[in-house]
């Protein structure tokens, strides 16, 4: 028997293209709030923040497409299903289906380029935008060096073609996803068995390994043409970026400059911690986001 790590929170299941169907969690009142989780996490990732912003807020939290117990299309030509601009419309479609317009909107690591790439196509929707520990895509992989490359190299391996990478973590996908996790967070214990176990329910569906690829290697190819397409765009809502003071992310950039390349209102710090902020340092994140959000 699985945990459910949001109870009292609504179940949803919203189809927001032919084919598509994405899964949300629900609840709370007040002004809407949407959380996006990131690689190899699902909206359980929320479970310590989500509650606690449901006492003032609506808080709806969504499996990306691909992710979780959301569908999991083909990739289709050039990983087009994948794109962040999709993805992203999948994040709209749910929160119009669920009465909320405009809305803030909180993404980590993947959530975070899915919100990114939100609020430039439906700037009218975004109040206020969170982004946890990620630089921009495109400057990431502009400014790619070894040191980057050795750290994150999933993002290089994961975008080789199918079925490389697809059938070399189905050999032992169990040990893939500790190693991934285990090296990404610095707070021994911050992801306990039983949030593993969901995290492993859903990573060893085979179709969820191929939709994790098709997701990076949309970002390294048509996500990467639609960044240049808008390079000039800004991202006018307020922007609040936080980061792992241990990660990689915030080893290797000064965060705040990168984002403030590509938002006028940009604000942050780091978090004593590596890069799964909601699980290692909630009570910190649900500070900085109850103060961000107003």
């Amino acid at each position: 028997m699985t945990t459910d790590f949001l109870p009292g929170f609504d179940r949803h299941r919203i189809e927001t293209a032919p084919g598509v169907t994405i899964h949300a969690r629900s609840g709370g009142s007040g002004p809407p709030v949407l959380l996006l989780h990131g690689h190899p996490q699902t909206l359980s990732t929320w479970h310590h923040v989500a509650p606690r912003l449901a006492e003032s807020r609506t808080i709806v939290a969504m499996d990306l497409r691909g992710y979780g117990d959301s569908d999991k299309p083909p990739g289709g030509e050039r990983h087009a299903a994948y794109a962040k601009r999709a993805m992203a419309a999948d994040a709209v479609a749910v929160m119009r289906a669920l009465g909320h317009d405009r809305f803030a909107l909180v993404g980590h690591d993947r959530g975070g380029r899915v919100a990114h790439r939100l609020a430039l196509d439906h700037s009218e929707r975004v109040e206020r935008l969170a982004l946890f520990d990620i630089a921009p895509t495109a400057t990431m992989y502009a400014r790619t060096d070894k040191a980057f490359a050795t750290r994150y190299f999933w993002w290089f391996f994961f975008i080789q073609p199918h079925p490389l990478p697809e059938r070399l973590i189905g050999a032992d996908p169990e040990y893939f996803l500790r190693h991934h996790i285990e090296g990404q967070s610095k707070t021994p214990g911050s992801t306990p068995p039983d949030l593993f176990a969901e995290y492993l329910r859903c990573y060893s569906d085979p179709a969820c390994r191929h939709a994790i690829c098709e997701d990076y290697r949309a970002a390294a190819g048509i996500d990467l043409e639609h960044d240049a397409a808008d390079s000039d765009a800004r991202i006018t809502a307020p922007l609040l970026a936080l980061w792992g003071a241990q990660g990689t992310v915030g080893q290797t950039y000064d965060v705040l400059e990168t984002w403030r390349e590509k938002a006028t209102d940009v604000s942050g710090r780091a978090l004593d911690c590596g890069h799964t902020l909601q699980e290692e340092r909630p009570e910190e994140v649900f500070s900085e986001l109850s103060a961000f959000l107003g």
